[in-house]
């Protein structure tokens, strides 16, 4: 690395900022346009200005989207190439603190509280008033665990992590950036509803808490998952998959015999840190779990935030369809994606298939909202196991589109042959496979790359795409599964009778929808 390399990250940045100066010149109406500041929040549900509401939709602008990455990319590079490495350490290490600190800053309803208080903020001793006044009565927090000064340092943690800002010594307000995890409900909702938060939102609030809940804990594990030797002390993991304490016990006879056709042979990060021997899914939908499974359904709607606003419209010609053409949602949960679908184009009919516990609550999690669209038909619900043969429809048609989003993730590649396949198999000669999903590309110079050979940038944008490769280690994770290569897409495909035709992303963008064809 040389001052010429550092220059050629500064200039890249300067050049960004530039073209971003231009796209806001370019879009301006009456008045010029001005980049947010991180210290304005912006709250989804509040009545907004027409400069504001533009501002808040170039973000979705594939240009803007560019020039951000590429300012992003270029920042985290300078940081890693000037930061002492000692101090770059220990960010990367402790980042599990301010994982930590952004759960509690959601459950504890943290943003909502603060914005309620207004851009002057609010003293400690009051936020931490409120978040116990929203606690349950038969779960108050142990005032002697719990106190203000506790409460202090964790929000100032966010603070400077430029997830909160400090407006005065103890006092604390929301920024953009934490605006965004505001659910929009009112305190008073909260404090009635809770179980309410997620409904009619989008879902980036029940994302954080599902990556900072559950994923947050079995991510913990991975080492244990890959080295067993390291599993230490008195946790040893017994025959069933989970941590059994002293010496492992073989099961019974009765125990074998009698195996859930839930439960998994391999062991995954997930069951080490749950202690079960049930996949993700079987687990999520035990009667206990039923606020995480909810939870999860609705931060599948915020996993819409990857793409550009309502990307999956541009990801296929849903316009060239016929009347009456028929979209299954495969594994398509409670139908958070297909639904915007079914909004823009009436001529299509939807068809949401999953595990019969998420059909069970599939209508209800959308609240009254779109109640006649479901009792119309053109958008239904039905159970079916991805691994059993695909049940044809009552019309005896086959599907003109098969949408399989955020699912091959899920599984390892011999699962997701047998869905695939099973799909092959029920398809017509017509019918189109439209893959959703994250294409990662290398972090070296291949045809995938963003950038060119003479950047200095890394090819795949280095950190300003991080948030797909942390993806692909959550599903390896809770499933032992993983984002894929388009090399690897293509393969995977093939192999189950489809041959990838078209992908469509925006550029610089791991998101993308992938179209196959029968062969």
């Amino acid at each position: 690395m040389s001052f010429a390399a550092l220059r050629a990250l500064h200039a890249s940045i300067g050049h960004a900022i530039d073209d971003l100066e231009r796209i806001y010149r370019e879009r301006s109406q009456s008045e010029p346009l001005d980049f947010p500041r991180l210290e304005d929040t912006y709250y989804a549900n509040a009545p907004h200005s027409a400069e504001e509401e533009l501002v808040q939709q170039l973000n979705d602008d594939p240009a803007v989207s560019l020039a951000s990455k590429r300012i992003v990319a270029a920042c985290g590079q300078l940081s890693a190439t000037v930061n002492k490495p000692w101090y770059g350490l220990m960010e990367a290490v402790q980042a599990g603190q301010l994982s930590a600190a952004i759960r509690f800053m959601e459950a504890a309803h943290i943003p909502e509280i603060l914005r309620e208080a207004g851009a002057q903020g609010l003293h400690v001793r009051d936020i931490h008033r409120s978040v116990t006044e929203l606690r349950p009565k038969d779960a108050q927090p142990n005032p002697n665990v719990f106190t203000p000064a506790r409460l202090g340092h964790v929000l100032r943690l966010l603070a400077t992590a430029h997830w909160l800002q400090e407006v005065a010594p103890d006092v604390f307000a929301n920024n953009r950036r934490s605006s965004y995890i505001d659910s929009g409900k009112t305190l008073e909702q909260l404090r009635t509803e809770p179980n309410k938060k997620y409904l009619e939102t989008d879902g980036v609030a029940a994302f954080v808490g599902v990556a900072t809940d559950e994923a947050f804990k079995f991510m913990a594990y991975m080492t244990e998952w890959f080295l067993p030797d390291t599993r230490a002390g008195s946790l040893i993991v017994d025959a069933k998959g989970g941590f059994g304490r002293g010496e492992k016990e073989q099961p019974t006879a009765e125990e074998s015999a009698s195996k859930d056709a839930d439960a998994v042979d391999h062991i995954a990060p997930f069951h080490l840190a749950f202690d079960t021997k049930l996949n993700f899914f079987p687990w999520l939908e035990l009667p206990e779990n039923r606020s995480r499974l909810e939870r999860f359904g609705h931060a599948m709607t915020g996993t819409r935030q990857w793409e550009t606003k309502e990307g999956i419209l541009f990801g296929f010609p849903w316009a060239e369809l016929p009347q009456d053409s028929v979209l299954v949602d495969v594994g398509g949960g409670i139908g958070s994606t297909s639904l915007t679908v079914a909004q823009a184009h009436p001529h299509i009919k939807v068809v949401v298939e999953d595990r019969p516990q998420v059909v069970e609550i599939a209508p209800s999690s959308w609240g009254p909202k779109y109640a006649p669209l479901f009792e119309s038909g053109r958008m239904s619900f039905r159970v079916r196991d991805l691994f059993a043969p695909w049940e044809p429809l009552p019309s005896g048609k086959a599907p003109d589109v098969f949408l399989i989003r955020l699912v091959l993730h899920d599984w390892q590649d011999e699962d997701c042959r047998n869905i695939l396949s099973r799909l092959r198999s029920a398809a017509g000669p017509n019918t189109k496979l439209l893959i959703g999903d994250m294409l990662l590309p290398y972090a070296c110079d291949s045809e995938d790359a963003f950038v060119k050979e003479d950047s200095p940038l890394l090819p795949n944008l280095g950190v300003a795409n991080i948030h797909g490769y942390l993806i692909d280690i959550m599903m390896m994770g809770m499933f032992g599964a993983k984002e894929r290569t388009v090399k690897e897409m293509s393969e995977l495909a093939l192999s189950a009778g489809w041959k990838i035709e078209t992908i469509r992303r925006s550029p610089g963008s791991l998101w993308a929808y992938t179209t196959a064809v029968p062969v």
